[in-house]
């Protein structure tokens, strides 16, 4: 049984598009043993509750330094024995310290077809605000490992959405998550916790 930790920062519908797919078996052999915000305000961190999750926030404003606050989070995420640490939504930038302790076993979703508008800055409504700006016809979301870079890992999955016309930021957010993210992620997770993926010099291959 694959054991998840789920970083959150906000509401959680990543969060729940994954207890929902554990729950409807899409997703088997996983299980999500905690969920860790940065927020304490989170939704998602009421989403574990409801389900019996341990829900525990580490706000790195608590902590003298950041690196204090980082050493934290590796040791909650060893107190818990987790085998895929997943990024859902999760603003918090991952240290090398945590990439180096879980190599190819964090996984992150985002917003954007890799590596169109990613990288740093790259997060949230922000991706599709610089979506429409510039007037790409396709977009959608991407699952990807977590290296050293900022979206710069292994991508494992990815699907395209339309824009269309009348498409505002927000609109365009929601669509990219029903049509892409609350899909693919799941996916990946069910891969992983089925032993279907293996990772060679940078490249996913699905067995």
């Amino acid at each position: 049984m694959l054991r998840l930790a789920v970083l959150v920062s906000g509401g959680g519908t990543n969060l729940q598009a994954i207890l929902d797919a554990i729950d409807e078996g899409t997703i088997t052999n996983a299980e999500v043993s905690v969920v860790i915000s940065n927020n304490a305000g989170a939704y998602a961190l009421e989403r574990a509750k409801k389900k019996e999750i341990d829900a525990v926030c580490l706000s790195p404003k608590t902590f003298a330094s950041r690196e204090a606050f980082n050493e934290a989070l590796l040791a909650k995420l060893q107190s818990y024995n987790v085998d895929l640490v997943v990024l859902a939504g999760c603003l918090v930038v991952i240290p090398q310290s945590i990439v180096d302790a879980y190599p190819n076993k964090i996984i992150n979703i985002h917003p954007s077809l890799i590596p169109s508008f990613c990288g740093t800055g790259y997060y949230g409504l922000k991706v599709h605000e610089a979506a429409l700006a510039r007037g790409v016809k396709v977009v959608g979301a991407t699952v990807h490992f977590v290296d050293e870079g900022t979206d710069t890992g292994p991508i494992i999955l990815q699907k395209a959405v339309e824009v269309e016309e009348g498409d505002t930021p927000e609109i365009l957010q929601k669509r990219v998550m029903e049509q892409a993210e609350w899909k693919i992620l799941p996916e990946a997770i069910n891969l992983i916790a089925n032993d279907k993926i293996t990772v060679t010099d940078g490249i996913v291959s699905l067995k």
